[in-house]
């Protein structure tokens, strides 16, 4: 086996404990209108529902009943969250997940966000971003 083959059979098996790690891991997101929301990773899709359902009420104060399992995706890919508000000054966030990249999560924020697709509308917003670990990433200094 010529050495350049070699090495790059080893590299691709030395990748595949973490591709398999990400493949196995699901992120979940609950939401409670107008209070909060929780979001958690892992395998299990009822498992991690309930935890961010749980995060959901620790950190918004909100009822069990009132954070909403709304999304979950495996594997988790990126995700992203847009904060929406109608011309009555109601507002809510939509999630969205599974994709592959930043710039793909991002575009389908700038997608929901489209005031030309939505009606009603007075304002929307990319308000979160997570990697295809779930962690947070940050937004300042521009999309």
């Amino acid at each position: 086996m010529p050495f350049r083959l070699f090495l790059a059979a080893s590299l691709a098996l030395a990748a595949l404990p973490a591709l398999a790690q990400n493949a196995q891991t699901g992120i979940a997101f609950a939401y409670a209108p107008e209070q909060g929301s929780g979001m958690c990773t892992g395998g299990n899709p009822t498992a991690t529902l309930d935890c961010a359902r749980q995060k959901c009420v620790a950190e918004s104060g909100a009822l069990p009943q009132d954070c909403a399992r709304v999304a979950w995706c495996f594997p988790a890919g990126w995700s992203v969250v847009v904060g929406i508000q109608h011309n009555e000054g109601i507002h809510w966030s939509e999630f969205s997940c599974g994709w592959p990249s930043r710039e793909a999560a991002l575009a389908a924020g700038n997608v929901l966000c489209d005031l030309k697709l939505r009606e009603n509308i007075q304002q929307c917003v990319i308000g979160g971003l997570w990697n295809d670990d779930g962690e947070p990433i940050s937004l300042e200094g521009g999309m």
